[in-house]
């Protein structure tokens, strides 16, 4: 009893912080993305959870790999899609693993998962660029599959530390503006 009201809690700690919160603020406050990224407390939760870590179907992972050169050289609207498209493929595995319908630990861990992704979405998708052609998001790798949910983790917080934070400091330029 105690572990679900402690994983409801959790549930709801990830929602956005602020629903007046614009997506620049996220961008200019590395503080609130480091809190944001709740990789190491659904793993640690999940070592609590005493539930096997094993997907019942394969999700497929982002595309984490960074070559800097070629990241570098991409617009704002590329690297954005980039991180987009990797995001959306990760949610719809993470949904599709996540049956409606099962209870226990996983699940919810899976819930909370989701709703994470969601707002990284959301932020991304509600983030003022530079006006340029609309690119539509575009995955950079040819994206590969686990039943692991550790891999699952580990790959997402590959994303969010390396392409969503490089990408953040790129736009840091506007925070002086704020």
């Amino acid at each position: 009893m105690a572990l679900s009201r402690l994983l409801l809690l959790c549930m709801v700690a990830s929602e956005v912080w602020d629903a007046e919160t614009k997506p620049i603020e996220f961008v200019c406050n590395k503080g609130a993305r480091r809190a944001m990224n709740i990789v190491a407390e659904v793993e640690r939760a999940l070592s609590d959870c005493n539930s096997s870590a094993t997907l019942p179907t394969p999700v497929q992972l982002p595309c984490t790999e960074l070559h800097v050169a070629s990241w570098g050289n991409k617009s704002h609207q590329e690297k954005r899609g980039d991180i987009v498209a990797s995001l959306r493929l990760l949610i719809e595995g993470v949904k599709v693993v996540r049956a409606p319908g099962q209870a226990g630990c996983a699940t919810l861990l899976l819930q909370r998962l989701e709703n994470n992704i969601n707002n990284y979405l959301l932020i991304l998708t509600n983030l003022q660029l530079s006006q340029g052609p609309v690119v539509s998001p575009a995955m950079s790798c040819v994206p590969r599959g686990t039943q692991s949910l550790h891999t699952v983790l580990s790959s997402y917080n590959q994303l969010l530390s390396g392409k969503l934070e490089r990408f953040m400091v790129n736009l840091q330029d506007r925070c002086i503006s704020q």
